[in-house]
């Protein structure tokens, strides 16, 4: 059974820092595109960065240049480095795995599994 459990995320002042994890089972995920999408009250789930089994990487344009995503394939997990946060930043960060690539990382739609989501507040 594929599991994808987050952790890192909190509360942190504006211009501070994060670091998020996502620990993968079930599967060796070294084949497969991994993504972080988010959510906050009230709106739709949106795309935030992901990266392919061969390490191409695509970001939001609200996070390039303060984000960065990467792999650890012997460790099964990926993570996503938050610098310059920004209270718009503020939501529950879920973690995805592609198994099924059909075309465009930046969908929830493309994404097999989901973790559990960890929050993220960042305060002004």
């Amino acid at each position: 059974q594929v599991r994808l459990v987050e952790s890192g995320g909190g509360l942190v002042q504006a211009g501070g820092s994060l670091r998020l994890s996502c620990a993968a089972s079930g599967r060796t995920f070294s084949s497969f595109g991994m993504g972080w999408f988010r959510q906050a009250p009230g709106k739709e789930r949106e795309f935030v960065a992901a990266i392919s089994w061969n390490d191409n990487t695509y970001y939001a344009d609200s996070v390039k240049g303060r984000f960065n995503i990467s792999r650890d394939n012997a460790k099964n997990t990926v993570y996503l480095q938050m610098n310059t946060l920004k209270p718009e930043d503020t939501a529950v960060y879920y973690c995805a795995v592609d198994v099924y690539y059909t075309g465009s990382y930046y969908l929830p739609g493309e994404y097999d599994y989901w973790g559990q989501g960890t929050q993220v507040t960042v305060s002004s």
